[in-house]
């Protein structure tokens, strides 16, 4: 039976979501006047590569640190405890990738007038196919990851009592009509206001959470007991055979998080190296909130809470532990924190679709207004896609494909990266090595029930790996072998020479 409507918590609700709203159709206005004076990819897609610190910070932690995320974390941490802190390491360890690489990328984005990862590619490769392969990889990778942005704001709705599909398309409408107005500064706009409702949220939450409860040992004291009522051992640290699995699928997401199209979109729409090295020394602040959200798993527990889904744990607590108009506060939050990332997320796969499929194969002779054009249209098709995943699909089939993209996405890390520091490596060597690391890492994944670790079983011992930093490295090994036997590559590609962006970027 469904939850009665909570009208407080409902018009709260609609107050933050209408305000959000207002924002996005007016950040068509904001900050714009730049080198571009008429319709251009760079003002739609990437904000007039104008963002400052501030403004990067915001928008990067925004797209990074989603509604899923608040959403699926503490659930994970409900379900099988200590493991699910996973994604604590996981985001301590991509800030010194970002802070080693980004700048660099962002030097050859800007140099060349790049608006893609796969243009990067294919200004290091002049290779077509490579550049396809990149961007069908981001593309792919994307939808579904857009879809668990719905799968987040789908559960705080049915928590407010509203039940059928109708809300939740009304709200993605919504979304789509002021990302097509407006484009990156929407969700670059709308991030302030996001960012600084979950802090509120979360740090209200671990202060009068358990004091409710008790305090931090009850909570601790009530999750370590219903582990050991579900399993015989305690959840509140790894056991030992969680060690490598743990630590791969950590290292493993950071080298993919910011592959994905919506975080590099961040990156090449920021105003300067500097500012993307900035970000990098300020964004683990994000790893602390992080870290404060998941505990929430642990609170589940003593606050005695019975859920059919694991992802309906974080509205469980708000419902049973506060007001209605804080409640309604937190789910705006949460909501809202669906918009940025599923925004930026579409945005970048529109970029990839029209500097990357549509300019080569369709029209070569397109203009900057014509692209901006393309953007925008595709971008509301990707939209409808995401949401046909959770109208007509089971959340499952979104969420594994998902974990799937995850693999992906980390098998264009050589391909994007390497020419940043080595111009070693040619393009056919690259390319074999991307359709082993996909292969592979799809098998793998397949024959485990779509599960993020494969394990291996050596010397009697199973060890559990993350699945895609293995198809990473059948991928780098295919690529380092294939490139001895090519040898070396050529000094340049006939008309790219201009646009080249070796190490020295």
């Amino acid at each position: 039976m469904d939850a009665p409507i909570n009208w407080m918590a409902l018009s709260i609700f609609i107050f933050f979501f209408a305000l959000v709203t207002i924002m996005g159709f007016a950040a068509s206005r904001w900050q714009r006047g730049g080198a571009h004076k008429g319709a251009h990819l760079d003002e739609w897609g990437l904000g007039g590569r104008s963002f400052g610190t501030w403004i990067t910070w915001f928008l990067i932690g925004g797209d990074f640190y989603t509604a899923y995320t608040v959403i699926a974390v503490p659930a994970l941490v409900y379900a099988v405890g200590a493991y699910g802190f996973f994604a604590l390491p996981y985001t301590i360890i991509v800030y010194p990738i970002v802070f080693l690489i980004m700048p660099k990328l962002w030097h050859a984005a800007h140099r060349a007038g790049y608006v893609t990862a796969a243009d990067v590619v294919y200004g290091n490769y002049g290779s077509r196919p490579l550049e396809f392969a990149v961007a069908l990889t981001g593309v792919v990778a994307t939808m579904p990851y857009i879809a668990l942005q719905l799968v987040g704001m789908q559960v705080v709705i049915k928590a407010l009592g509203l039940s059928g599909e109708v809300p939740l398309a009304a709200a993605f409408i919504i979304l789509a009509l002021y990302t097509y107005s407006a484009g990156l500064r929407a969700p670059a706009l709308i991030a302030f206001v996001k960012d600084l409702m979950i802090y509120i949220v979360v740090l209200v939450a671990i202060v009068l959470v358990p004091m409710k409860l008790g305090g931090y040992g009850a909570v601790f004291e009530a999750a370590n007991q219903a582990f050991l009522a579900k399993g015989g051992t305690t959840g509140l640290v790894l056991k030992p055979q969680q060690m490598l699995a743990f630590s791969s699928l950590a290292l493993g997401s950071a080298l993919a998080a910011f592959m994905y199209p919506h975080t590099l979109t961040g990156i090449f729409a920021a105003r300067s190296a500097d500012t993307i090295r900035k970000n990098a020394i300020f964004l683990p602040a994000y790893t602390v909130l992080l870290g404060l959200i998941a505990m929430l798993g642990f609170m589940a527990y003593a606050a005695k809470l019975s859920v059919k889904n694991n992802n309906d744990v974080v509205p469980a607590l708000f419902n049973a532990l506060f007001p209605s108009w804080f409640t309604g506060f937190a789910f705006a939050a949460i909501a809202i924190g669906a918009l940025v990332p599923a925004a930026v997320m579409s945005i970048g796969a529109a970029n990839l679709f029209t500097r990357n499929f549509w300019k080569p194969y369709v029209n070569q002779d397109i203009t900057h207004a014509g692209e901006e054009k393309v953007a925008k249209l595709v971008s509301l098709v990707v939209k409808i896609g995401a949401l046909g995943f959770i109208l007509f699909l089971p959340t499952k089939f979104a969420l594994d494909l998902q974990l799937l993209g995850g693999v992906w996405i980390l098998q264009t890390f050589p391909s994007v990266v390497f020419a940043v520091f080595a111009r070693w490596f040619r393009a056919p060597a690259l390319l074999a090595g991307w359709a082993v690391g996909m292969v592979s890492g799809s098998w793998l994944a397949f024959s485990d029930g779509i599960k993020p670790v494969h394990t291996f079983v050596l010397g009697g011992a199973s060890h559990a790996i993350y699945t895609g930093l293995v198809a990473l490295v059948l991928n780098i090994a295919v690529t380092v072998v294939l490139q001895v036997l090519l040898g070396k590559r050529g000094a340049g590609y006939p008309g790219r020479q201009a646009q080249d962006v070796g190490p020295s970027a």
